[in-house]
């Protein structure tokens, strides 16, 4: 098996909003627009074939963006980066077979969705570099596999959510029932029984049932409006606390009257006091996924590699590839035993006293 790598200086740096939002999109089946970046200068190309949801999707490719803009700055090897959008899943393999006609040098496919188009494309094209972030492709080793076990930080998330709830009652959903999906939500649903278990409690848990692996989704990451139908109805069952794990979809959820007063919010992959700043109010806090640092070791590997890079990224707690953000604006409203408390799990978790399992879980 390929080596494990530790995330690349161990520490989230995120290229803001602001600063990704005029770089223009490259439009499907393109030639990548020269004047795309910040006019890095090397001439090793790395592409991105984002998921559905856009680059501005505030979570999932915005991020694995970040990553690839972070390796340009990082390195006088790299050329500005480019991408293009999927608005659709049958967009995936032409998309990834445009920027193999397009030279690219590291294609960079964002999403366990794009598994099967990437090992498609990857096996026709044996001497080609790609990436994928949320999967792991073993008959392909032309693909670097970025993975993170979000049920580690998600278990944080839910010990923090049933103990900050003053209802009893806390929710989650999804965009979509895949694993890089579901395993967020279990490790949210064994934080609540991990609180109610230690704390003589009974908080409820709405949307997701771990053992039955059954629960609720919008089975969209864009429209807003299903992410706050969801919400709302777990809010008329009396939810204070709500994680989406939607992508954009979930952003419904955080822009609702609502929210902040009735209810918070957890958000996922993107602290979402930088990539969603407007809805700061409504964040408790957020489960950090570091694609930015997972990318932008893969590309600079790759960059630096006389053939195909042969390593791998498996984000854990432990080398802060998954975490909590920042309380924010919570910070004062979360109480110093529950704080504390989430800083002993964390530990827990790291040295193997509690073990957080998900049939999601990455290999």
């Amino acid at each position: 098996m390929a080596r494990k790598e530790t995330i690349v200086g161990r520490k989230y740096r995120l290229v803001s909003v602001l600063a990704i939002a005029g770089i223009a999109l490259a439009a499907c089946g393109e030639a990548p627009d020269d004047d795309e970046g910040d006019g890095a200068s090397g001439d090793y190309l790395a592409c991105m074939v984002t998921d559905i949801g856009g680059i501005d999707d505030r979570s999932f490719n915005e991020s694995a963006w970040a990553g690839l803009q972070n390796a340009a700055a990082a390195s006088d090897q790299l050329a500005d980066p480019v991408n293009v959008s999927s608005g659709a899943e049958a967009d995936y393999l032409p998309n990834l077979t445009g920027y193999v006609e397009q030279d690219c040098d590291f294609i960079l496919a964002v999403g366990g969705l794009m598994a099967t188009a990437t090992a498609e494309v990857a096996a026709a094209n044996p001497d080609q570099q790609f990436g994928i972030v949320d999967g792991k492709l073993p008959d392909n080793p032309n693909v670097y596999p970025m993975q993170f076990d979000t049920a580690q930080a998600a278990f944080l998330a839910g010990y923090l959510a049933a103990g900050y709830s003053e209802s009893g009652v806390v929710a989650t959903y999804g965009g979509e029932q895949i694993d890089s999906v579901t395993i967020f939500m279990d490790g949210f649903a064994d934080g609540v029984a991990h609180y109610n278990e230690t704390n003589d409690a009974d908080v409820e848990l709405l949307g997701w049932d771990k053992e039955a692996q059954e629960g609720s989704f919008t089975d969209d990451f864009e429209e807003q409006a299903l992410g706050r139908a969801l919400s709302d109805s777990f809010v008329a069952q009396g939810a204070d606390v709500i994680m989406p794990v939607a992508g954009g979809a979930g952003l419904g959820t955080a822009a609702a009257p609502g929210a902040g007063e009735d209810y918070v919010v957890i958000w996922v992959d993107v602290d979402g006091c930088e990539s969603a700043e407007q809805y700061c109010s409504t964040f408790l806090t957020t489960v950090v996924k570091n694609m930015p640092d997972a990318v932008q070791q893969a590309v600079l590997e790759s960059a630096g590699s006389d053939g195909l890079a042969t390593g791998e990224v498996l984000g854990t707690l432990e080398n802060e590839g998954v975490s909590l953000a920042p309380y924010h604006e919570f910070e004062d409203a979360i109480s110093e035993e529950l704080k504390t408390d989430i800083i002993d799990l964390q530990a827990d978790i790291i040295d193997g006293t509690i073990t957080v399992t998900s049939p999601a879980q990455p290999s």
